[in-house]
């Protein structure tokens, strides 16, 4: 499989449009953090180095085919002396597969600090490797993601919340060393987002599988972070109705500082026969 460094590594075509790499994938739909990592890739490529981008809001419009690539079109929606606003546009056959607003904040700002604590969580290597044990309906997804580390927290080691409706809590990283440029560990964490996050809405209701899609992905980036380093992924789901599902994840690193928040909405139906590529794409 190929490693995250070529996954985002995308080719500029001409100014403001960038095209991403088709891989090898287990999978018969494009995994959506493969494409919004790309489309963010993009969108940084617009943006001088004084900005870091902050926060990201996509919608996922149409399945993406893994096996060719897709272009993405970057709009300058604005260059400000303390923020950047980028729109992306993913095409693949003439068609929007997905779009994204990016803004980007000038570094050196200064002001109020607080955050959440960390919820305590079992120490990461002390659970089992996933990947060393999948069963049948994990293989797929798994193979698709052998260069990551996933540790779902037991049940009967997380401390929940009774006020909440869903919880579950993951420990993940990227396996290999990654360069030092934050903007690869901000890009590899936007793909890794999209993973495991839509499970948390399961939760409640074992044995039942809905058909599942993501359909939008909003994430905010606080403090610098490293991705192939433990992060622990605190995961809610406090809505899901009307055949949607919303998710909500913290992302804390091991130290227990907040380094980014997501949200995310997927397709939760029931009553209607899941594909079986779906099973695969959207295992959470």
């Amino acid at each position: 499989m190929a490693d995250i460094e070529e996954i985002l590594q995308v080719e500029r075509i001409e100014k403001d449009i960038y095209r991403g790499g088709a891989f090898e994938s287990f999978l018969q739909r494009t995994f959506g953090g493969q494409v919004a990592g790309q489309a963010l890739v993009s969108a940084t490529r617009t943006v001088d180095d004084a900005y870091t981008v902050h926060s990201l809001h996509g919608y996922f419009l149409r399945p993406g085919n893994p096996d060719i690539p897709a272009v993405f079109l970057v709009d300058r929606i604005r260059d400000g002396r303390s923020f950047c606003t980028r729109r992306v546009t993913g095409i693949q056959n003439g068609e929007a597969i997905f779009t994204m607003s990016a803004s980007f904040h000038v570094h050196g700002d200064e002001g109020i600090e607080h955050q959440d604590r960390m919820p305590p969580a079992p120490d990461p290597e002390s659970l089992p490797d996933r990947s060393e044990n999948l069963s049948d309906d994990d293989h797929a997804v798994f193979k698709e993601w052998q260069n990551f580390d996933l540790r779902v927290v037991p049940r009967d080691e997380m401390v929940t919340n009774e006020y909440f409706a869903a919880q579950q809590r993951v420990w993940f990283r990227y396996r290999h060393r990654l360069p030092d440029d934050q903007t690869i560990h901000v890009c590899t964490l936007a793909y890794m987002s999209d993973m495991t996050l839509l499970g948390s809405s399961k939760v409640p209701h074992p044995g039942i599988e809905p058909q599942a899609a993501s359909l939008d992905h909003a994430m905010w980036f606080m403090r610098p972070f490293r991705a192939d380093e433990w992060l622990l992924y605190d995961q809610t789901s406090p809505s899901a109705g009307a055949g949607r599902a919303l998710t909500q994840g913290r992302i804390f690193d091991r130290a227990g500082r907040l380094v980014a928040a997501v949200t995310q909405e997927g397709l939760s139906r029931t009553g209607r026969p899941m594909p079986a590529d779906q099973h695969a794409r959207h295992e959470k």
